[in-house]
């Protein structure tokens, strides 16, 4: 039997992490966090990392990180404006843990990202299976 108000860690670690993808551009701290889960730092932590495979740290530098790839691919906000707009405050940390997790600067992936699309090769195969003249 439970006791009235008793939370499973599985649900509060839930809630934590729902909590850092709702907030992940404000200013967030390990004992914030942990707090509202009901758990010890240390051994929110802990749990976090059993569960998820990565800190909590690293959860939401990697929610920053994706939504700033969305910002540099669909906004015309400079790389600065996404900075802060996802919670960094510093763009040198920014550039370099973005670098770090896609393999590019902001300003390359914007660059890559926004290229046109090339029109797609057909194979032969997929033509003559659907009927289509693979000579138009």
């Amino acid at each position: 039997m439970t006791a009235i108000g008793y939370i499973p860690h599985d649900e509060r670690l839930h809630m934590a992490r729902a909590y850092l993808d709702s907030n992940y551009a404000s200013a967030i701290t390990i004992q914030y966090v942990s707090r509202e889960a009901a758990l010890s730092p240390y051994y929110f932590i802990r749990l976090f990392c059993r569960v998820y495979k990565q800190t909590p740290y690293q959860y939401l530098i990697q929610r920053r990180i994706d939504r700033a790839k969305e910002l540099l691919r669909s906004s015309n906000l400079s790389i600065t404006e996404i900075c802060l707009e996802v919670g960094f405050e510093s763009l040198g940390s920014f550039s370099t843990l973005f670098r770090k997790t896609t393999g590019l600067s902001p300003s390359e992936y914007r660059k890559n990202s926004t290229k046109p699309l090339q029109p797609s090769h057909i194979p032969l195969c997929v033509c003559l299976m659907h009927g289509i003249n693979p000579d138009p």
